[in-house]
């Protein structure tokens, strides 16, 4: 069975890579798409699949603007099941979401608490404080998108020390 498939796996990976050559040599031809490609990239934890992704998802960040209505998209936004003045359980993120953008997006917050200091520092602190880890790494993706959105809106990259010029 394994030396019968050999021949499709292999041929499924030539498939693969250039299709994603092709994706490469499109955002390298255009511009716009050069240009947030390189910013989404940027942000530590964001690789090529999960900018190409978010590009696609937001129409190249012409359809969602705001942060907080991309993670909501995302499923990743927590919302409280409140009425009136009484809270009923603890926030839950919705289950009506994109999910292929939510594991991207919860690989690329993984990859930033592996090898991005002070996402690092930010899981193993809250981690400390009692708070559940997979809560922790849904305010990871949350942060990592709203790092995205902050350099795409101010057209540039991201810069660990940033700061704003008063002008």
């Amino acid at each position: 069975m394994i030396s019968l498939s050999k021949n499709t796996v292999k041929q499924l990976e030539k498939d693969l890579k250039e299709v994603e050559e092709k994706m490469h040599e499109i955002i390298q031809e255009d511009p716009t798409l050069k240009r947030l490609f390189t910013v989404t990239t940027s942000v530590g934890g964001i690789g090529p699949v999960t900018a190409i992704a978010i590009m696609i998802t937001t129409n190249e960040f012409k359809n969602s603007h705001k942060a907080q209505q991309y993670a909501c998209y995302a499923g990743i936004a927590p919302f409280e099941h409140a009425s009136g003045t009484s809270i009923r359980g603890r926030t839950k993120v919705s289950h009506k979401a994109n999910k292929t953008v939510k594991k991207l997006l919860h690989l690329a917050a993984l990859t930033a608490i592996r090898y991005n200091d002070d996402m690092k520092n930010y899981y193993d602190r809250k981690v400390e404080q009692g708070k559940n880890k997979m809560l922790v790494i849904n305010a990871v993706r949350n942060k990592l998108i709203h790092r995205i959105f902050a350099c795409v809106k101010q057209n540039r990259t991201y810069e660990k020390n940033y700061q704003k010029i008063l002008g």
